[in-house]
């Protein structure tokens, strides 16, 4: 019987917060760079002031938000592709090995260690594991990273035991 943790719920919130944040940094950026120069927008006191009151100049603030707008859009972008990407990934704890999203596979009997000490306060746990180089290696899986952790740690540790 396999044991699934899919991507956190934490990582996927996080993500569109960003997203969030990113579109309205976009919007007000590009309100005050691009039409605050109308006076019916309610901001033309600081088009005035950026602008007008410099000899026609657009100072540092000025510029930075007409030009920043499609940066912030671009991240948006970034992370709405980074949570379409991340979205189906899972922790799959099966019978032999412990898979993450069909990537990296470890087996079962090349788990050295597994330390829980801080599961409980701090929601992760670290396995010590050989590589197929016989090179030893730590993995930190986290609940920030999947949920459902808990079933497959004592999964993990009845296989191992």
């Amino acid at each position: 019987m396999a044991i699934e943790a899919p991507v956190s719920k934490f990582t996927k919130t996080n993500l569109k917060i960003y997203i969030g944040v990113c579109i309205a940094l976009a919007v007000i950026f590009a309100y005050d760079g691009y039409l605050s120069k109308y006076k019916w927008s309610g901001r033309y006191n600081f088009y005035k002031e950026q602008v007008l009151d410099n000899d026609g100049i657009p100072t540092q603030t000025m510029n930075f938000n007409t030009k920043s707008p499609p940066f912030f859009i671009g991240a948006a972008v970034l992370f709405a592709v980074y949570l379409f990407v991340i979205k189906n990934n899972k922790l799959i704890a099966d019978e032999n090995e412990l898979v993450f999203s069909n990537k990296t596979r470890i087996a079962y009997d090349s788990i050295e260690a597994i330390n829980k000490t801080y599961f409980e306060k701090k929601g992760f746990f670290i396995i010590t594991y050989k590589n197929e180089s016989g090179k030893q290696l730590d993995r930190k899986i986290s609940e920030r990273k999947y949920d459902n952790l808990a079933a497959v740690m004592d999964h993990l540790v009845a296989k191992i035991s």
